[in-house]
């Protein structure tokens, strides 16, 4: 029979006695040294196997944080089917299935590694899953109604969502009141494919403003690398500006940057260099946090080596012999400014209404709140983006977004037309070069690109 869960207050003191860092005090530590804490997915299913891993990524890659990603029969709450998977095959599962295992070993991991844990998942309804996270002694757990919902789900409505994730939050300010501050990750990155800056931020500040009125007390904010390096560092550095406009004191915010999520190059130097790229892009950009990415992403679910490479090099980009690498400020305050203003646009009628989980699904089913590319039959998708000349991504099409009339016009502009100028195939041929950005920046196309061996061995869980 499995051990009872222990209480809150029973796991609060467990943290606290453990004398481990929790995530929060080791994202306050990165912000304050300008070198953002490096942090890879990781997840698989056997203990003895997830053991390994955490423990061949901290001996190698030297990260600031650790993962536990977490089984798709997990996620939507199929315990019996991961339990089976289990009792089978473990390879079956694409993730640890905390739940199934059980606090107890959830702890044996917490205290295997030095560094804190986070819980990465996808879940709709993560209220079991976060009841033993917290009793193993994880304290960063990812996820929110809305980023953890219509990315993932085809038909799970908004409101269940927003409800299971508001218990959790209020537990996290229960947390707080007995010492242990959770870090609440907000997955600002949903679908992450051509996400424009003031969708991702806007998605983050309604899940932030619930998440600081249920008492969470330490909130990061992650955000999808698009690739064009003044819209990216830009979008970063406003994070803390939405943090002061939109939430109470008292709540810490950090922005995070998940290295990009797109189409890989297949090439190992061309992916080492995107790899490289990112990590300047946090570094520059103020970032808490980077989760990082590694050469063998075209190829499927990397191994623990090329995992632990890529941690090693995201690290370089924070030497201070390259203290020398600047950004071009005029082009990131331009960018701030219409990002601030785009963001501002969407999120403010919804922020006014007097209920906001309720306003947050009004919006989405009029539309005027949106996300590209959703799996969900509870968002419209009429978002169209595309990138402009430079790379960077533009609203092709706002949908039926409240952005003002010069917001649109800029985008219009910058992307060299009408909004109509392409449609039907010759959209979709465009959107998927868009998509191929960086392969065929490198040279590379989906056809011909270099060929490279998949890895055998599960190193880590693509996303979340």
């Amino acid at each position: 029979m499995a051990a009872a869960t222990p209480t809150l207050e029973e796991s609060a003191a467990y943290i606290t006695r453990s004398g481990k860092p929790t995530a929060a005090e080791v994202l306050a530590r990165a912000r304050t040294s300008g070198r953002p804490a490096l942090q890879p997915r990781c997840g698989v299913g056997g203990h003895r196997e997830m053991a390994a891993l955490l423990l061949e990524l901290e001996r190698e890659g030297a990260p600031d944080l650790l993962t536990l990603t977490i089984d798709s029969h997990t996620r939507l709450r199929r315990f019996e089917s991961a339990e089976r998977a289990l009792r089978t095959d473990h390879r079956t599962l694409n993730g640890y299935p905390l739940v199934t295992h059980g606090w107890q070993r959830g702890r044996e991991l917490n205290e295997l590694v030095a560094v804190p844990l986070e819980i990465r998942h996808g879940s709709p309804d993560p209220r079991e899953l976060f009841a033993t996270a917290v009793a193993s002694g994880v304290t960063s757990f990812e996820g929110g109604g809305i980023s953890y919902n219509l990315p993932y789900s085809k038909d799970v409505p908004l409101a269940d969502s927003l409800a299971a994730w508001a218990e959790v939050d209020r537990t996290c300010g229960e947390l707080a009141r007995l010492g242990v501050v959770m870090d609440r990750e907000l997955f600002g990155t949903l679908t992450a494919v051509l996400v424009p800056p003031s969708i991702s931020l806007a998605v983050s500040v309604l899940e932030a403003v619930a998440a600081a009125a249920a008492g969470v007390r330490c909130v990061s904010v992650s955000y999808p690398q698009g690739g064009h390096l003044a819209q990216d560092v830009a979008a970063l550095r406003s994070i803390p500006l939405l943090a002061a406009r939109y939430l109470p004191p008292g709540v810490e915010v950090h922005a995070v940057l998940h290295e990009f999520m797109g189409v890989f190059p297949r090439d190992r130097g061309h992916a080492e260099e995107l790899i490289f790229y990112g990590a300047l892009t946090a570094r520059l950009g103020g970032a808490s946090k980077l989760i990082t990415k590694t050469y063998q992403e075209a190829f499927g679910i990397p191994d623990a080596a090329a995992n632990a490479a890529g941690l090693r090099l995201a690290s370089v980009a924070g030497s201070p012999l390259l203290d020398f690498v600047t950004v071009d400020e005029a082009a990131v305050g331009e960018e701030q400014e219409w990002i601030l203003r785009e963001t501002a646009e969407i999120v403010e009628p919804v922020l006014s209404a007097p209920r906001l989980d309720s306003a947050v699904v009004t919006a989405f089913a009029a539309g005027r709140l949106d996300i590209p590319f959703s799996a969900s039959r509870h968002a419209r998708s009429e978002v169209i983006p595309r990138r402009d000349p430079s790379g960077a991504v533009r609203y092709h099409s706002p949908g039926r977004l409240p952005l003002s009339r010069a917001s649109a016009e800029r985008n219009r502009r910058l992307l060299g037309g009408p909004a109509d100028d392409a449609s039907g195939a010759s959209l979709f041929a465009a959107l998927r070069r868009d998509i191929d950005h960086f392969p065929l920046l490198f040279g590379e196309t989906p056809e011909g690109a270099p060929a490279g061996p998949s890895p055998a061995t599960p190193g880590k869980e693509p996303a979340p």
